[in-house]
């Protein structure tokens, strides 16, 4: 049932029933005052509680299980890794028609499908180059049991080729496929590439379709009607009738890790299950996790590499640009403003990538330095000119632009800094005959709005790209040959200790969109910072290196991957509270530790106030992680009994990856 209850409810079959009750059944009960749907997850003759105490069952709802008994041991798995209300876990993994108890009933929806198999013209495998066919064999080798594989393959390496050709081996022996990507917005290029290779029905399970949507794509999986499952990080919990490989793709990328609520990594919940149904799992990036590469090391993964791209396209160049003492407009230096020019004068793409959406991150009084910020968070409004409004990007709150200083009435109020809005503006001055993309959230907000713009870009005229990491992840443009990046200096001073990480893995991903064509691709880096050891690393060696340094650094420091963290987030109106709840939690704590584990706080969090909520942290550190989750099994109940619980929104985050 979908309650924050860390508990099962025992109840007694409905009267006259003779069936037997099936493990992953769904059936209505009674719940104090109300009905809810919940699930089966275990069927005993005895029972803790008097019989006389307990309510039956009002109806069986499925004549057999909505989940098989791998599927529930999965679910069981992972509310009790990520300390989470099982019910809860089950509930977001269910469709909103199966959740509101709906019958399961099945129209037969594959009449446009079958027409298609039968009109469309598909496209022949691609000739693969040495270093593919090895990774291909490598991976067939290993049979058709579990056995997890770090692909690291360099952008433009052609994983998707390798990809398409381990599924097309997968579907001639009538198994199933799931592939995860980490965005919506890849998802309708990537149908598409499997569309033209593929006459079997490939379907899209993510949270941008409509409830009927999603809930033919689920039920075609689960009949085995659908062979291919393409999808997002919730698509992780659809169920197979013939599952046969996994493949995690850009298996990196933070958007597999849910921030709210259950919050799970999509990457190992698939290892898991791969694991439980016995079939390999593909992870794949040109720029993997450290934790990942750590397991690949260690031996607990394969590592197969592909380390030059396809069709003899050759890997872009890097220069900084160092911006000490020279002017700017607008950001853009003169060289780069003259190496955009060059390239569109030769019919070429020039893609543009600042990681910050809006016209401005803030809007200042230049008078007496008054800025506009959020009352509900600690953080500055954005300033938009496309839909006018000043806009918080934490809570979305909205305001109209001011026009003078609240605080010394004058009207000198100035936009400081650059966003995607301005960068765009600025490029239309500078070319005004040239198409400018610009693809951020704001942009891409309508449906079908980014596959439109895609399409237009594919069509290879002299353009301008402008956008934030949407444009950095898996997306193809051959007639990119000019990257630029405007503003490479935050990652390098993050206070995280995952800050140059992800500043290496999104660097290097932007990057590789230069070049993927049959001309040469070039990335220019705008920084004050040209001689930063880190970004000389990651320039001069490449991903391959630097991340393996990253990797001797965090084992000095005894950071994951070598160790195992738990991050317990408290938060409430009054700022007194969670820091009180989390200092209680600490000191009902100490009497548990081992020598291994150790807390760090209670601290504010990085950003204090969001939505008008005040926000503080605890850390639990361990060298060992079976005893950091002993630990937690032990103390939760005891945090759930505190008197402080119940005046503070509280959560557990294992493996924490966003701090803020």
């Amino acid at each position: 049932m979908n309650t924050p209850l860390r508990r099962s409810f025992d109840y007694l079959p409905p009267e006259n029933f003779k069936s037997e009750l099936s493990e992953g059944s769904r059936v209505k009960v009674p719940f104090g005052k109300r009905e809810l749907v919940g699930l089966i997850i275990d069927a005993s003759a005895e029972s803790e509680f008097a019989i006389a105490d307990l309510k039956r069952i009002i109806e069986v709802i499925d004549q057999e299980p909505v989940f098989d008994p791998a599927m529930m041991k999965l679910f069981k798995w992972a509310a009790a890794y990520y300390h989470y209300p099982l019910g809860q876990v089950i509930y977001n993994a269910l469709p909103t028609r199966i959740r509101q108890g709906k019958a399961l009933t099945f129209k037969n929806n594959d009449a446009d499908g079958e027409q298609q198999k039968i009109t469309k013209e598909l496209k022949p495998q691609l000739r693969l180059n040495k270093e593919q066919k090895q990774v291909k064999t490598s991976i067939l080798k290993k049979g058709n049991n579990f056995h997890c594989f770090l692909l690291e393959g360099v952008t433009g390496s052609g994983k998707t080729e390798v990809y398409l050709q381990l599924i097309a081996e997968k579907i001639q022996a009538g198994l199933q496929v799931i592939m995860l990507v980490p965005e919506i917005s890849l998802t309708p290029q990537t149908i598409q590439n499997f569309q033209n290779r593929f006459t079997e029905k490939i379907v899209a399970i993510h949270s941008g379709l409509t409830d009927k949507q999603r809930f033919i794509a689920w039920a075609d999986a689960r009949l085995g009607k659908a062979d291919i499952i393409i999808g997002t990080r919730s698509a992780i919990f659809t169920p197979l009738l013939r599952p046969g490989l996994i493949i995690i793709d850009e298996e990196h990328d933070a958007s597999y890790k849910q921030q709210e609520g259950f919050r799970y990594s999509a990457r190992d919940l698939a290892i898991y299950r791969a694991q439980l149904f016995d079939i390999p799992i593909i992870l794949g990036s040109a720029t993997p996790s450290l934790e990942s590469l750590h397991n690949a090391l260690s031996k607990r993964y394969s590592l197969v590499t592909l380390e030059q791209r396809a069709a003899d396209a050759n890997k872009p160049t890097f220069t900084c640009i160092d911006l000490k003492g020279k002017p700017l407009s607008e950001g853009f230096s003169e060289q780069l403003l003259s190496a955009i020019k060059s390239r569109l004068q030769q019919n070429k793409q020039v893609l543009i990538f600042l990681n910050r959406r809006g016209y401005a991150p803030l809007l200042q009084c230049h008078d007496c330095g008054w800025t506009a910020t959020c009352p509900r968070c600690d953080t500055s409004y954005t300033l938009h000119r496309s839909s006018p409004e000043l806009r918080c990007h934490r809570c979305e709150s909205q305001r109209k632009i001011i026009l003078s200083c609240p605080s010394c009435q004058n009207n000198n109020l100035l936009p400081i800094g650059l966003g995607t809005e301005r960068t765009e503006a600025k490029l239309q001055e500078a070319f005004p005959d040239t198409p400018i993309f610009r693809i951020d959230r704001d942009t891409t907000r309508n449906r079908g709005k980014l596959e439109d713009t895609i399409a237009e870009i594919n069509k290879g005229q002299a353009a301008i790209l402008v956008g934030t990491q949407m444009l950095a992840k898996g997306h193809h443009f051959p007639e990119v040959t000019l990257v630029a990046v405007l503003e490479a200096d935050a990652g390098l001073f993050s206070s995280d200790f995952r800050g140059q990480e992800f500043m290496g893995q999104l660097l290097i991903q932007v990057a590789g969109r230069s070049g993927r064509g049959k001309d040469a691709g070039e990335v220019l880096i705008q920084t004050h910072n040209s001689t930063h050891p880190t970004l000389r690393s990651l320039i001069n060696d490449g991903y391959k290196n630097f991340s393996r340094t990253l990797l001797e650094q965090r084992n000095m420091a005894n950071l994951p991957p070598y160790s195992y963290q738990a991050l317990i987030r408290a938060e409430a109106s009054n700022a007194s509270l969670p820091m009180s709840f989390l200092q209680n939690v600490k000191d009902t704590s100490k009497q548990k530790l081992t020598n291994t584990t150790f807390t760090l706080g209670p601290f504010p969090a990085p950003m204090e106030k969001r939505a008008g909520r005040f926000r503080f942290q605890l850390l639990f550190q361990s060298s060992n992680r079976a005893e950091l989750h002993t630990l937690l099994n032990h103390l939760i109940p005891v945090y759930e009994s505190l008197p402080q619980s119940r005046k503070v929104r509280w959560s557990i985050d294992i493996d924490p990856l966003d701090f803020s």
